[in-house]
Protein backbone atom coordinates (compact mmCIF):
# COMPACT_ATOMS: atom_id res chain seq x y z
CA UNK A 1 0.00 0.00 0.00
CA UNK A 2 0.90 3.37 -0.60
CA UNK A 3 -0.10 6.96 1.42
CA UNK A 4 -2.35 7.40 -1.31
CA UNK A 5 -4.20 4.22 -0.26
CA UNK A 6 -3.97 5.27 3.30
CA UNK A 7 -5.08 8.79 2.42
CA UNK A 8 -8.17 8.14 0.01
CA UNK A 9 -9.03 5.28 3.04
CA UNK A 10 -9.37 8.38 5.03
CA UNK A 11 -11.38 10.07 1.87
CA UNK A 12 -13.70 7.24 1.56
CA UNK A 13 -14.37 6.84 5.50
CA UNK A 14 -15.38 10.22 5.51
CA UNK A 15 -18.13 9.26 3.29
CA UNK A 16 -19.49 7.12 5.17
CA UNK A 17 -20.58 4.11 2.86
CA UNK A 18 -22.16 1.07 4.20
CA UNK A 19 -19.70 -1.65 5.02
CA UNK A 20 -21.31 -3.85 2.56
CA UNK A 21 -21.13 -1.35 -0.34
CA UNK A 22 -17.41 -1.36 0.23
CA UNK A 23 -16.68 -4.89 0.46
CA UNK A 24 -18.97 -5.14 -3.08
CA UNK A 25 -16.70 -2.04 -4.41
CA UNK A 26 -13.52 -3.99 -3.53
CA UNK A 27 -14.85 -6.95 -5.43
CA UNK A 28 -15.86 -5.26 -8.56
CA UNK A 29 -12.28 -3.71 -8.55
CA UNK A 30 -10.05 -6.74 -7.23
CA UNK A 31 -7.99 -8.72 -9.40
CA UNK A 32 -8.35 -12.17 -9.84
CA UNK A 33 -6.67 -13.68 -6.77
CA UNK A 34 -8.04 -10.95 -4.71
CA UNK A 35 -11.45 -11.50 -5.88
CA UNK A 36 -10.66 -15.42 -4.89
CA UNK A 37 -10.09 -14.68 -1.03
CA UNK A 38 -12.97 -12.04 -1.22
CA UNK A 39 -15.71 -13.90 -2.52
CA UNK A 40 -13.89 -17.12 -0.12
CA UNK A 41 -14.71 -14.76 2.71
CA UNK A 42 -17.82 -12.55 2.00
CA UNK A 43 -19.09 -15.68 -0.27
CA UNK A 44 -22.75 -14.23 0.88
CA UNK A 45 -22.15 -10.61 -0.51
CA UNK A 46 -20.45 -12.37 -3.56
CA UNK A 47 -23.94 -14.22 -4.40
CA UNK A 48 -25.68 -10.60 -3.79
CA UNK A 49 -23.26 -8.96 -6.01
CA UNK A 50 -23.56 -11.40 -8.83
CA UNK A 51 -27.08 -11.40 -9.12
CA UNK A 52 -27.70 -7.42 -9.01
CA UNK A 53 -25.03 -7.40 -11.84
CA UNK A 54 -27.21 -9.46 -13.89
CA UNK A 55 -30.83 -8.28 -12.84
CA UNK A 56 -32.06 -5.49 -14.83
CA UNK A 57 -31.75 -2.56 -12.58
CA UNK A 58 -29.66 -4.31 -10.52
CA UNK A 59 -33.15 -5.10 -8.61
CA UNK A 60 -33.60 -8.93 -7.71
CA UNK A 61 -37.06 -10.14 -6.89
CA UNK A 62 -36.92 -10.35 -2.93
CA UNK A 63 -36.71 -6.25 -3.25
CA UNK A 64 -39.24 -4.85 -1.79
CA UNK A 65 -41.16 -1.55 -3.70
CA UNK A 66 -37.73 -1.66 -5.72
CA UNK A 67 -38.15 2.20 -7.26
CA UNK A 68 -38.62 3.51 -3.59
CA UNK A 69 -35.56 2.27 -2.21
CA UNK A 70 -33.52 3.34 -5.28
CA UNK A 71 -34.89 6.91 -4.95
CA UNK A 72 -34.01 6.95 -1.09
CA UNK A 73 -30.33 5.43 -2.03
CA UNK A 74 -30.06 8.50 -4.91
CA UNK A 75 -31.61 10.57 -2.18
CA UNK A 76 -29.25 10.32 0.29
CA UNK A 77 -26.02 10.20 -1.89
CA UNK A 78 -27.78 13.50 -2.51
CA UNK A 79 -27.41 14.61 1.07
CA UNK A 80 -30.95 15.36 0.61
CA UNK A 81 -32.44 14.06 3.99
Amino acid sequence: MTLYDYEMSQHIEAQAYPFYALIMTAMRQADTNNLAKLKAEWPNVWDELYRRYHAPGGVIPEDANPPQIRFEVVKRSKGDE
